[in-house]
């Protein structure tokens, strides 16, 4: 089988349907979806399909990320994408477009581009994974596909309640030595607005994010650090996250990503 899509949900309401009719509706059909429920009392997996490419596995849980590690354990795919509910697959294309270019370039991790339907904008993603990238802006996982064996040594550390896939991905990165391709094509449509995007919990993904990092990049840190205050780096945050100015301000960095070494995208 060539994917596994995985979708955790908790009482998610009309949202967990409209996800997995997002996959169903794929032209390419070698694909599985796995739907780990932590215990919906909603009605939501009463609504979903009997199609024989989900497989639902209810179980109690300790958050996503061991959901998502649970998952794991019942993958058949030889790449796996991890869905949120409330996030769609962009067009019924993706997957014949992904198949293509996990076949052609063997990459450990292919990764495309997000639309942000709260911003009305496509967030392009960089066309290399750099230190200072790892640093600042790694490809969610909603537009990662990766490759199974980048979770056969571990999966998601739950000691991170914020920011275990972005850890992962930089696991991936030094320890594994992934291999990485950036795909010219918009993976996922992204709802916004979730768990780690909240007031409360951004000063905790703050210490999350300066813990992982100084692990994996050591002293370049300071550096990067310097660079994103010499680049006004909140208001930049400000103009992506406002509808206004969000879709220009991800056009001019699409461009920019496309003229730095290795950032031509294919």
């Amino acid at each position: 089988m060539r994917f596994s899509i995985v979708v955790v949900s908790l009482n998610a309401g009309a949202e967990l349907k409209k996800t997995i009719d997002s996959v169903l509706c794929q032209t390419y059909g070698d694909y599985e979806i796995i739907v780990k429920d932590g215990g919906s009392t909603d009605g939501s997996l009463e609504e979903l399909p009997g199609d024989r490419h989900i497989k639902l596995i209810k179980r109690a849980d300790k958050g996503i990320y061991d959901a998502m590690n649970q998952a794991l354990g019942r993958v058949r795919g030889d790449y796996v994408l991890f869905l949120n509910c409330g996030d769609y697959l962009a067009d019924e294309k993706v997957l014949a477009r992904m198949a293509k270019a996990t076949a052609a370039s063997g990459a450990d991790i292919c990764y495309g581009d997000l639309y942000r339907r709260q911003q009305d904008s496509v967030d392009i993603s960089p066309g290399k994974i750099t230190d200072f990238v790892c640093f600042r802006n790694v490809p969610c996982h909603q537009v990662c596909f990766y490759s199974k064996k980048m979770f056969s040594e571990r999966a998601y550390l739950l000691k991170y309640k914020i920011r275990a896939d972005y850890e992962h991905f930089l696991y991936c990165v030094y320890s594994g030595r992934a291999v990485c391709r950036h795909v010219d094509l918009t993976v996922c449509s992204y709802q916004g607005g979730g768990f780690s995007e909240t007031e409360e919990h951004k000063k905790e993904a703050a210490i999350e994010h300066k813990e992982i990092t100084e692990h994996y990049l050591g002293k370049k840190t300071i550096l990067y650090k310097a660079v994103m205050i010499l680049t006004l780096q909140p208001l930049r945050e400000k103009l992506a996250g406002d509808k206004r100015f969000s879709a220009a301000y991800h056009k001019i960095k699409g461009i920019l990503y496309s003229l730095m070494p290795g950032g031509r995208r294919k």
